[in-house]
């Protein structure tokens, strides 16, 4: 471990980082929210946030760190496909507050020591976030669940959607379920956490999360079964509820699963198909293939791209789809090399959940949830610091006087 105890405000840090990546996009809230005012709010997060850790880490003490600096080199690329103003001057906006992101992760990286800190931070504050959903739900049901959204859960109180709901809910649930299984907590705490999140996760509906949780969690798991009794038990067990599950719960699954889509719409990834052939067949120049068209709002003729790899390439070309590639590849490597821990399996449900959602996700060329996701791997994977060894005074020599020097002899 290292010899910095992490610093209480560091949570806070934190804490305002996932504000600033909550978006300012989603359904109607029941008081009415201005945009201008949510992105104050968001942006005013981050900058607080650079502020803070600045203050605590004013020597701007660093690790190593392959992830950021793939992130830091995917800014640069950023700034140089939006500096010919191809997407307007939003995309310089957007490569400043990349450039902040980029910077706090920096500093932050100081306690990364591959112990559970940031993943107690991420539970907690994505689990507030989950509480003020189900406060807007409690209060007033009709505006938790519209029907603009098919009557899908979204956020009532803060602008949310429902994906960006079954994303938070799905991240927790995971690392609590690990937490259980490496007896890092108590069952009746993680019950309190698991049990609300996984009704929230069935209410919005949403596929990706759910195959992202459930797939994330074999391979964790499984990174854990030949050393941890406690996973292989659950492993089991889980086995034999998912296989009654699927008997007795087909017809219900399926419904839950279709939303009331048809096979076709279904079929074309509930549209998303049609933007994806759109943006690939779009002419482009060598410049906007290589570096592409500037930070934007991951979109494509005014609709969501909805994957993360297409939305790079829209926005910073092949070169930046190969840093994103990097990033996913040299994490992923290095928990593979990690022997089993529990940190390593919970770095493992992160990468593997993050690389799942982002066939159907846009986020991870741009400050996001998922970029959280991926710093808390790193942080997991980081090597603990090396303690400073306590030098031994040197012990001065006794001066013997030659008189006694003399009798010695004699």
């Amino acid at each position: 471990m290292s010899t910095d105890h992490t610093p209480k405000i560091v949570g806070t840090v934190w804490g305002l980082l996932i504000l600033n990546t909550l978006g300012s996009a989603g359904a109607k809230t029941i008081i009415p929210l201005p945009r201008s005012l949510i992105q104050m709010v968001t942006m005013g997060s981050l900058v607080a946030a650079f502020s803070l850790v600045l203050a605590v880490n004013l020597r701007l003490r660093i690790r190593a760190s392959a992830f950021v600096f793939l992130l830091t080199l995917l800014l640069v690329l950023s700034v140089i496909s939006s500096a010919n103003l191809e997407s307007g001057f939003g995309a310089l906006f957007r490569c400043a507050r990349l450039a902040l992101f980029v910077g706090t992760l920096w500093l932050l990286s100081r306690w990364w020591d591959g112990g559970l800190t940031f993943v107690r931070h991420h539970i907690r504050m994505y689990f507030a976030v989950l509480g003020s959903v189900a406060a807007g739900l409690v209060i007033s049901p009709g505006a938790a669940m519209p029907e603009t959204y098919g009557g899908r859960l979204v956020g009532a109180l803060w602008p949310l959607t429902p994906p960006q709901i079954g994303q938070y809910a799905a991240v927790i649930i995971g690392l609590t379920v690990l937490l259980v299984l490496g007896r890092r907590t108590d069952k009746a705490s993680a019950a309190v956490v698991i049990v609300p999140s996984l009704v929230l996760l069935a209410l919005t509906h949403t596929r990706t999360a759910t195959v992202g949780l459930l797939i994330g969690l074999v391979l964790a798991i499984g990174s854990l079964v030949l050393t941890s009794a406690a996973a292989r038990r659950f492993f089991a067990w889980a086995v034999l509820v998912s296989a009654v599950a699927a008997v007795g719960f087909a017809s219900a699954l399926q419904a839950w699963f279709l939303r009331g889509q048809s096979q076709e719409y279904f079929t074309s990834l509930t549209g998303r198909a049609k933007v994806w052939h759109a943006l690939l067949t779009a002419p482009r120049t060598t410049s906007e293939y290589l570096f592409g068209a500037g930070l934007g709002d991951k979109s494509f003729g005014g609709l969501p791209i909805d994957n993360s790899w297409l939305a790079v390439y829209n926005e910073q070309g092949m070169t930046g789809v190969a840093l994103v590639a990097a990033i996913i590849i040299v994490l992923g490597g290095v928990a593979l090399l990690r022997p089993p821990s529990l940190s390593r399996a919970c770095a493992i449900f992160l990468i593997s959940y993050c690389a799942i959602a982002s066939y159907t996700e846009a986020g991870l060329g741009d400050a996001s949830p998922y970029l959280l996701h991926l710093a808390v791997a790193a942080s997991l994977l980081a090597a603990p610091a090396a303690a400073t060894p306590l030098s031994t005074p040197e012990i001065p020599r006794r001066r013997v006087p030659r008189s006694a020097q003399r009798s010695e002899v004699t």
